[in-house]
């Protein structure tokens, strides 16, 4: 098994690239054909980093997936975060990074809410893709880091250099709303396989065994990542994956509520719910009427 290279600090990366650190909790590199201290097949990173390719280099998996990128594509990178790098043998850096360690936002609005940025943990395969204006928009926020950081540091440049992260953060949500438009033929395809999911899920005899079928599952059948999943059901139904599947688990008691002459409890447990109470109070909850009610009333 490959050894993981443990790079905890934005300073050892720089030191990595071999270039002068400017702040220890955040930096901005051009990596313009600076090769690695050594190349490692496995990395794992302490602080939060995010990488503008500019060339083919080589794929970048997480596990079993492949970065979906050739050039042009941002990839972000979580602390704590193991990805698997295959280099190509003449390959020089070319691109850009913006690194900044979690201390760095501590105590600030972005530090409250880097959880919201799910694109921190999406799949490998779920890379974001950008068009020529938006990788202009991308360098303008990393031109205004580094200028801070250019400057030395004063009262200002912690709230310059995180308002600026954010801001750059927020125009990736954007992008992210663009991709899941632009690519509206492979989200209907996972759409279509999410129904079939549910309907071959709801067929068996594993609802049962397994208890109601969750959004995780549901995202590993389509091969995505549970965040990268929720928001594009989001975005194609409006609703949440979560919402998705009760609502289809709703269609289904329905039915076997009027076509079923078990009692409710006995189609609360057949559709997964341990507790037929759960069943009763979410049947309410969506329909309106508890399932006794509605059997009653149709």
């Amino acid at each position: 098994m490959d050894k993981i290279h443990n790079i905890n600090t934005v300073s050892e990366h720089d030191a990595f690239y071999h270039k002068e650190n400017l702040h220890p909790l955040v930096s901005i590199m051009d990596f313009d054909g600076r090769v690695p201290e050594i190349y490692a097949k496995k990395l794992n990173f302490g602080f939060y980093a995010v990488y503008l390719k500019d060339v083919i280099c080589g794929d970048i998996t997480y596990g079993k997936n492949t970065y979906d990128y050739q050039d042009k594509t941002l990839v972000f990178v979580a602390p704590g975060q193991v990805i698997n790098v295959k280099i190509d043998d003449n390959y020089k850096p070319q691109g850009w990074a913006l690194l900044f360690h979690p201390d760095l936002i501590r105590g600030t609005q972005l530090g409250k809410e880097i959880s919201n940025y799910y694109f921190f943990n999406y799949n490998a395969n779920e890379a974001l893709h950008i068009s020529a204006k938006e990788r202009k928009i991308v360098l303008d926020c990393f031109e205004k880091i580094k200028f801070e950081l250019e400057q030395g540091t004063d009262q200002h440049s912690k709230k310059l250099i995180v308002d600026n992260i954010e801001l750059f953060l927020n125009y990736c949500t954007r992008f992210y709303d663009r991709q899941f438009i632009t690519r509206n033929d492979a989200n209907s395809d996972v759409l279509q396989t999410f129904e079939a999911i549910l309907n071959d899920y709801f067929s068996s005899k594993q609802p049962k065994i397994l208890g109601l079928p969750s959004v995780t599952y549901c995202a590993e059948k389509v091969h995505l990542s549970t965040n990268y999943f929720g928001d594009l059901i989001k975005k194609e139904t409006g609703k949440t994956a979560l919402e998705y599947i009760q609502l289809k688990v709703m269609n289904k008691a329905k039915q076997e509520i009027l076509e079923n002459k078990q009692s409710i409890s006995e189609i609360a447990y057949g559709l997964g719910f341990k507790y037929p109470q759960h069943f009763t109070r979410l049947f309410k909850q969506k329909v309106g009427v508890s399932p006794i009610e509605f059997r009653n009333l149709n």
